[in-house]
């Protein structure tokens, strides 16, 4: 079953961040969408430190992803974020050799070469990339319970199994890492999730499928057709919507939103779709 959107679609997105800084930082962001291949992107970013306006730079990231960069001192951060995004009625985002072999990889948070034996076990057999990837998507969303503060920063992909419970980030780290343990590449990205209650930044796995890549969910809260990509990578060390590069700040409060512009689709979660 195929589920690509039959059109292009409209999505608002935004953030806004609260956050004290208690010595000199430089932070990387990563909260605004991927520009979106044949879409339509307007945005607003302030962030303001101390009642001063900082500018972020831009840089640019894997699968048209933008992370900014920004250097503040102590006191309040604030970061807000707002922006509507037209996506394409389909991608067209081919895996390439470099893309297939980094998906291939062990990683920090999905050690697929630990899980090799346990993924070989219960999905080596089946004879497809497609029916590999399905049935470890179903086993994670049958095995695994959300739960959410289940997890914490250095939880991975081993933990999850073992623990049988986590959020989005620890059902992705799964999934990937079964995968790349059956010889599927998979890799992870950050989202905005129209209709994922409650509303969070949200973390599914991209896998190949006959030279394309294909989007899950194994928590299957969200439809996979309204997804807007924030950013790609090898996990959540990769995604994170915060990273401290140097200094201190500590993260008071968030907010998140994310709209559809019309209803939301349903879904299966068995069917093939790309991320825009």
């Amino acid at each position: 079953m195929n589920l690509e959107r039959t059109g292009p679609q409209t999505v608002q997105v935004g953030c806004t961040l609260t956050l004290d800084v208690t010595a000199p930082a430089g932070v990387v962001l990563q909260i605004a969408p991927a520009r979106p291949p044949g879409g339509d992107l307007s945005e607003r970013l302030d962030i303001v430190n101390n009642t001063v306006p900082v500018t972020a730079s831009e840089i640019a990231g894997p699968v048209g992803g933008r992370a900014h960069l920004i250097r503040v001192q102590p006191g309040k951060l604030t970061v807000d974020y707002r922006a509507t995004v037209t996506t394409a009625a389909a991608t067209t985002d081919r895996v390439d050799d470099a893309a297939r072999v980094e998906a291939l990889r062990p990683s920090r948070y999905c050690p697929s070469d630990r899980l090799a034996g346990f993924a070989q076990s219960h999905f080596g057999d089946l004879p497809s990339a497609g029916q590999r990837v399905r049935a470890i998507t179903d086993y994670v969303w049958r095995h695994i319970a959300y739960v959410s503060g289940a997890s914490g920063p250095t939880t991975d992909a081993l933990d999850t199994l073992l623990g049988g419970q986590g959020v989005c980030r620890d059902f992705a780290h799964l999934v990937a890492a079964l995968c790349r343990a059956v010889d599927v590449p998979a890799r992870i990205a950050a989202v905005y999730a129209p209709g994922l209650s409650p509303m969070d930044f949200h973390a599914v796995v991209e896998t190949d499928i006959d030279g394309r890549w294909q989007v899950w969910d194994a928590t299957r809260l969200a439809p996979r057709q309204s997804l807007v990509r924030i950013t790609t990578g090898r996990d959540a060390a990769d995604i994170a919507f915060c990273t401290v590069i140097s200094g201190r700040l500590d993260l008071e409060s968030l907010e998140i939103n994310a709209v559809s512009g019309g209803d939301l689709s349903l879904d299966d979660h068995e069917g093939l779709i790309t991320l825009a």
